[in-house]
């Protein structure tokens, strides 16, 4: 009876275990970026990102509410929780600046006051100190002529805000878009960014081994395969572009993707020709065809001629060096002028479908 117990006590140990290392797999990030409301849409809509709760941070006296948190010195602020191994804080930092008007101190578009400021607040030193660097990064990029203004705080105590207010561009989608449309929030952001994207670069190796995986690592800069059917994207039949998971170069379309038996990702073609390089491959004693980025230099793949249609090609691509980004957030993230293509087979597909009625 002993042994069982014990059995049973290591087992229930181990569990408790398992809970713990599932529950350590998640940090927190805490921003102001303006209304709160835009800034969770944004964010949730982010692959690696659990979680974003909207609420007030920066005052001082306790327990504020939306009547009263601007006179006790707070911003509307959002608190995300995310999965490091999915996505870096070094990239919800990117898509904070992409996200906010880093110039205005006297509010953030079409709101204005100091309580809708923007703001980083750091959680940890290390937070601090890549928050610090991506400031100066983008100072040094010239891309904004009026001095960057957003705070950079340790963080305090963060409040939830009232229900009314949570997940609102969900519960009221109508009036978010009417709101959202009306502040320039996102004429700003075409303004702004529309063109960013063309400056596609790979970062140096540092600045890699910290934003990628240890899998994206292997798989792009040292020729890696990742495991068929254990891959994010492989059966992945939403509507959207591939992008480099490196430099963000777009490389395959959700148009063009087939299910190939293989277990990865399995492309007719690429999106843009020029951002795609083929090489001859030795490695395995065989001759194949390497498929890699041209300005990252990632290694995507390989190519075969097994494939469907015409021309039977078939661009066999690891998961771990593509990144997706699905219809809905195309604009938002710089990728707009692959719109019109969904668009177009969207109108082609409802026409065939009139017509079989």
């Amino acid at each position: 009876m002993k042994s069982y117990l014990f059995v049973g006590a290591i087992i229930v140990i181990a569990g408790v275990g398992i809970m713990f290392l599932n529950k350590a797999k998640t940090e927190k990030a805490l921003f102001a970026g303006g209304c709160f409301w835009c800034s969770q849409a944004v964010f949730e809509s982010l692959d690696g990102v659990k979680n974003v709760v909207v609420g007030y941070a920066g005052g001082k006296d306790e327990n504020p509410t939306y009547q009263d948190y601007a006179k006790k010195g707070y911003v509307e602020a959002f608190k995300v929780t995310y999965d490091p191994q999915k996505i870096s804080y070094k990239k919800l930092l990117d898509v904070f600046w992409r996200s906010i008007d880093p110039t205005d101190e006297k509010g953030q578009f079409a709101d204005r006051g100091a309580h809708y400021g923007t703001v980083i607040f750091y959680v940890n030193e290390k937070q601090k100190e890549e928050a610090l660097e991506s400031k100066k990064l983008l100072e040094k990029s010239g891309r904004f002529a009026k001095p960057i203004v957003t705070k950079i705080v340790k963080a305090s105590r963060f409040y939830e805000a009232e229900d009314y207010h949570k997940d609102y561009y969900k519960k009221n989608p109508m009036r978010y878009k009417l709101y959202r449309d009306a502040s320039g929030r996102d004429t700003f952001f075409k303004k702004v960014w529309q063109n960013s994207e063309k400056e596609y670069k790979k970062p140096s190796d540092q600045d890699l081994k910290s934003k990628l995986t240890p899998l994206q690592y292997k798989v792009t800069q040292m020729n890696g395969t990742e495991e068929p059917f254990k891959n994010r994207y492989w059966d992945n039949k939403k509507k959207g572009i591939y992008v480099d998971v490196v430099s963000g170069e777009p490389l395959f379309s959700s148009e063009d993707k087939f299910v190939s038996g293989t277990g990865w990702p399995s492309f007719t073609k690429p999106l843009e020709d020029k951002n795609i390089l083929e090489k001859e491959d030795r490695s395995l004693g065989i001759v194949r065809t390497e498929v890699r980025s041209k300005k990252a230099d990632s290694h995507l793949g390989h190519l075969f001629t097994d494939g469907p249609g015409p021309k039977k090609l078939r661009y066999c691509i690891n998961s771990a060096a593509i990144r997706f980004i699905p219809v809905k957030d195309l604009e938002k993230e710089g990728y707009g002028k692959y719109l019109k293509a969904f668009e177009k087979n969207e109108s082609i597909e409802a026409k065939k479908a009139e017509i079989k009625r």
